[in-house]
């Protein structure tokens, strides 16, 4: 059995601690999910210790008999070992457990011991395995980095801080290279996971120490690793050599693209979420192939598998920052947390399902066009029956953008937030012409709601308009990939629409109330029904009706009025004084007018 073994131990710890408890530190759940693990391999490898109480021991294995089974046993043995040492010492520390606290500790660091004691044989059949040829320089980095995390905490759990120091310090040493080394991008975070977890440790043994500079967790490694790397790892210099030659020949494939926001790179730790990216990676590529096809169906399905894709990756990514403890800290500095990678994952998702609903905007209204185009009204260059569904998109637009306009990393922008603000009032612009169509149809005629509706847009396109005077330059214009391009000209030709419609509105209603108008002379028109009667009770700023007319004003005519209708109200009032009737005393009849007299009474 001399074939060559792949044993990712990093990856596969990382997967099962993620999957079976440790995302959310059940260590009960992960202790539980290792012990039956082992047990299964067990069986599996026929390396069961017999029945009842009797006791098989088995013999040593033979390094031309090691499996991958073999391996995963030691390496799940240790991980049992250790979770059960981490649950017992958070039992420990709670209050109902004072009273055998130093018991439960004395427990851990035998569970602890063991656990450093199985990965020890494990890292010794590697070395063995790799002398023979059959597994790779990249499978037994990982688990020299393995033995070394595991050995430097159980050193720093016993207060022995220089021996830990030095451990942690050659394990991240090793993971950078692997990290320098990796063929994919997933390889790349894996390792970076591990070192993001081992650098508060390595900065916590040298603030032990007394190192003036322990907050350098870079420096120290640098320092230390070099000097204590061949001792603590076999050839370590011919194995880093052999890494990267054998990684040099792999075809580089699976790269994450480098994920930007204003400018500085968003840096994906987590390989869970660089599996998910890629994902998203793959559909954004079959997205770009689509719009190059011209159909409006194809790209339409391939939004919604992007759509997809990122969805899932929020959710992971809100996942992952939900348990992300508040004081992990970062290689890099001022790299971003997962909140933040969260955030802007959700700004990808929304920036895609805006760019789909108004591609679904072009396309119905592309397609609902009327040849006849020599129409100065756009209105009449669509079937009314599509406004409606125009609404409607523009109505989850608007909700994308407003849900937009929440997320942390627009509202730390101001120039993102101008921007989202702008289209925000024009996109409400348009829903108001689209609406303002519909009742002004044919078959609704409802002209004094559009009108309403055509002023409320207008507000809103000079509230689009100041808006983008506050950008010097608009950041979603200028980025790779524009979700929603808005500028002052869409803006300016938006609102000639608008007055367009408008005035076709009031010429309709004009007409609809039995009005007309001369097109060749303005200045012939027929009056609706009953228009001279409303000015009797209406009454009219005759002073801005001549100044919009282009003729002088004079306030003779206002006072006239005036006077008249002084007089009219005094005329009213005295037919009132005359209409009111008079108090009538009752007359007194019979005995008691008589009597009345004599006592003076009348």
């Amino acid at each position: 059995m001399a074939d060559t073994l792949v044993f990712q131990a990093l990856h596969l710890a990382n997967e099962h601690r993620t999957a079976y408890g440790l995302r959310y530190n059940d260590l009960q759940r992960y202790r539980k999910h290792c012990a039956n693990r082992t047990h299964r391999l067990r069986s599996k490898e026929k390396m069961t210790h017999g029945k009842g109480r009797d006791f098989k021991k088995h013999a040593p294995l033979q390094t031309e008999n090691i499996r991958e089974g073999h391996l995963q046993l030691y390496l799940f043995e240790a991980e049992r070992a250790w979770a059960y040492s981490q649950e017992l010492l958070a039992n420990s520390t709670l209050p109902a457990n004072s009273e055998r606290a130093s018991t439960l500790r004395h427990s851990a660091t035998g569970r602890f011991r063991r656990s450093v004691h199985w990965a020890t044989q494990l890292l010794s059949h590697c070395q063995s395995l790799f002398n023979a040829g059959r597994l790779s320089p990249n499978s037994l980095i990982q688990v020299s980095c393995y033995v070394l995390i595991l050995n430097g905490r159980f050193l720093r759990y016993r207060e022995d801080f220089e021996d830990a120091l030095t451990q942690l310090s050659v394990a991240r040493s090793l993971l950078d290279e692997l990290a320098s080394a990796a063929v994919t991008s997933r390889d790349q975070a894996l390792a970076t996971v591990f070192a993001d977890e081992i650098g508060p440790e390595i900065r916590h043994c040298a603030h032990e120490l007394g190192h003036t500079k322990a907050y350098d967790i870079d420096g120290i490694v640098a320092d230390l690793a070099p000097k204590h790397r061949n001792q603590l790892v076999e050839g370590a210099a011919a194995l880093i050599k052999r890494l990267h030659s054998e990684s040099g020949k792999g075809e580089s494939r699976k790269q994450l693209k480098e994920l930007s926001w204003e400018g500085q790179p968003v840096p994906v730790r987590n390989p869970e979420l660089v599996d998910a990216l890629l994902r998203v990676q793959e559909a954004e590529t079959r997205l770009e192939s689509s719009k190059q096809s011209k159909s409006s169906k194809k790209a339409v399905a391939a939004y919604d598998a992007v759509l997809l894709a990122l969805s899932d990756a929020s959710d992971l990514a809100k996942k992952i920052a939900d348990t992300q403890p508040s004081t992990a800290s970062s290689r890099t500095p001022g790299a971003r947390d997962g909140h933040f990678i969260h955030a802007f994952l959700v700004y990808q998702l929304l920036s895609r399902r805006i760019q789909r609903d108004l591609l679904m905007v072009e396309s119905i209204v592309s397609e609902s066009s009327k040849v006849d185009k020599s129409s100065k009204s756009a209105s009449s260059e669509i079937d009314p029956r599509v406004y409606p569904g125009l609404v409607k998109l523009l109505d989850t637009v608007i909700q994308s953008l407003n849900q937009m306009r929440t997320l942390s990393i627009i509202d730390d922008s101001p120039d993102f937030s101008s921007s989202i603000d702008a289209r925000i009032s024009y996109t409400k612009a348009r829903r108001c012409l689209y609406l303002a169509r519909c009742y002004a149809a044919s078959q609704v005629k409802k002209y004094a709601e559009a009108l309403v509706l055509i002023q409320h847009a207008n507000i809103h396109i000079r509230e689009t308009q100041t808006s983008l005077k506050l950008v010097e330059e608009d950041p979603i214009n200028t980025s790779a990939s524009p979700f929603y391009s808005l500028t002052t000209s869409d803006a300016a030709a938006l609102d000639e629409s608008l007055a367009a419609d408008a005035l076709t509105f009031k010429r309709d209603w004009y007409a609809f109330n039995s009005g007309s108008i001369n097109p060749e002379d303005h200045k012939t028109y027929k009056k609706p029904t009953f228009f001279n009667i409303a000015l009797n009770y209406v009454e009219l700023d005759m002073d801005a009706l001549n100044e919009r007319a282009g003729k002088e004003s004079s306030s003779q005519p206002v006072v006239q009025q005036q006077e008249k209708k002084n007089l009219l109200d005094e005329e009213v009032k005295e037919d009132a004084v005359e209409d009111t009737p008079q108090e009538v005393k009752p007359s007194r009849t019979g005995l008691g007018s008589l009597l009345g007299g004599w006592w003076g009474r009348s």
